[in-house]
């Protein structure tokens, strides 16, 4: 059989798809390889959100075909976003690619890699407008440790956000059932993973399409009484979406980790109104304070785009008082990219990129000022921490996150002591606190 090598980009909703391809080829007996210079195929799961991932993605796909005319692999395939969005281009400019997918092939991923070798045509036959949406039938191969894990529950995007191409590249929203995404959290139970992560582009848009009111609280109420599940955290939240009823399903189900993960992208008027998004910092204050009451303790993370054509310095102030007064635990902060095929690309990018960094790194800076603050109030306090494995930088740490905490994007706690297996949780209490990390010995732990 031969050895597929798989290279997975951008965000995990993309990280979903890689997945479900790898266990769709698996069910066919294909091996998997992590060593691209081992793999007869190699398929690279591109994004086209913005000009970084772009060029992230280019770069990869241009690697890989080095190898390939170096005779270290004999086929490349190259999917998602990207290939989406400029397939016909990629296709005229890059003939080392022996085919190109997109969204809707994902499901076929096993047909296209048998028919390869007498293919023709590089770009798949079939439409290329995206309605592909996977369900629990499809075997994914899981590519994060074996105790958590991703959950697509629904794909596209209804909202018109004049800065984004989501809606060009994955569709409109469509969501899975709560019966069909119970089966796959049972089934990833069995299998022995604890945390689940639900990612859509707005979590709280889910069961709209399905007539099914307050949506993600009713999905939420039936994947808490799944069994062997500790953690389910809700990725992507929509900030004026969240109701009441949903925030008194997460307070009412301690699994439910108290998390919102909330894109709120600015917080002036002007630019909002700009980037469709509507509302302003004074109704963005009376949310985030209705969450912070309905959610006593919740942990918030939020994200925002600096440089947006019409964000002067005015607007940019207005975004960092708003930043400090709130006090969010995490947050990330995106360079705003002119993109064709947005609302907003016909104002052009009159913000200079190293203004746009500039004002970046200032925004990051009052955030690591305000997380270093609320760590260090964390000090005594102890937490139950999900153990990830031994520190990559040393033998003598371990590495865990608690509830609060998601994978990849949020800190992490440091154990001081112990042996303790990846995907074992354990009360930790915090002992000492940095910018954006913490460390503790388990309770009950060996004086050292």
């Amino acid at each position: 059989m031969k050895k597929v090598g798989m290279l997975s980009l951008g965000c995990a909703k993309n990280l979903v798809d890689s997945e479900v391809m790898l266990g769709e080829l698996g069910r066919e007996g294909y091996n998997f390889t992590a060593d691209a210079n081992e793999a007869d195929v190699v398929i690279v799961n591109t994004c086209g959100f913005i000009d970084s991932a772009k060029e992230e993605s280019i770069d990869a796909i241009l690697e890989m075909a080095e190898l390939k005319k170096q005779g270290k692999i004999e086929k490349l395939i190259v999917s998602g976003c990207l290939s989406q969005r400029y397939h016909s281009e990629m296709a005229g400019e890059m003939p080392e690619v022996d085919l190109f997918l997109g969204i809707n092939h994902v499901g076929g991923i096993r047909d296209f890699i048998q028919t390869l070798p007498k293919r023709d045509e590089r770009e798949a036959k079939g439409t290329w407008q995206p309605d592909f949406l996977y369900d629990a039938s499809f075997e994914r191969v899981l590519t994060t440790a074996p105790h958590t894990a991703y959950v697509k529950i629904s794909e596209g995007c209804d909202h018109v956000c004049s800065f984004c191409i989501i809606p060009g590249l994955r569709g409109k929203h469509r969501s899975r059932t709560i019966d069909d995404i119970t089966r796959e959290v049972k089934g990833l139970a069995d299998k022995g993973v604890k945390e689940i992560n639900l990612v859509a582009q707005d979590s709280t848009y889910y069961g709209r399409d399905l007539d099914i009111k307050d949506g993600l609280a009713s999905l939420l109420e039936s994947l808490a009484q799944v069994s062997g599940i500790a953690w389910i955290r809700v990725h992507y939240m929509y900030p004026y979406q969240v109701s009441d009823r949903l925030l008194a399903v997460m307070r009412e189900h301690p699994q439910i980790a108290s998390y919102l993960d909330m894109p709120l992208q600015h917080a002036d008027r002007t630019v909002l109104s700009a980037m469709k998004r509507g509302s302003g910092r004074a109704q963005l204050e009376k949310f985030c304070n209705r969450i912070r009451v309905g959610l006593p303790g919740a942990n918030l993370r939020s994200s925002f785009i600096v440089g947006f054509p019409n964000e002067d310095e005015r607007a940019f102030a207005q975004l960092c008082e708003f930043v400090s007064e709130q006090c969010f635990d995490y947050i990330g902060i995106f360079t705003y990219s002119l993109e064709e095929g947005t609302s907003a690309f016909p104002l052009e990018d009159p913000v200079p990129q190293e203004v746009k960094q500039e004002r970046k790194q200032h925004l990051l800076e009052i955030q690591r000022e305000i997380s270093r603050k609320k760590l260090a109030a964390n000090v005594g306090r102890t937490f139950d921490v999900l153990v990830e494995g031994v520190h990559p930088e040393t033998e003598l740490l371990l590495r865990g996150r608690h509830q609060g905490q998601a994978l990849e994007v949020d800190g992490e706690v440091f154990i001081t002591e112990g042996t303790y297996r990846p995907g074992d949780i354990i009360p930790v209490k915090i002992e000492e606190s940095f910018d954006y990390d913490m460390a503790g010995r388990v309770i009950g732990g060996i004086d050292v």
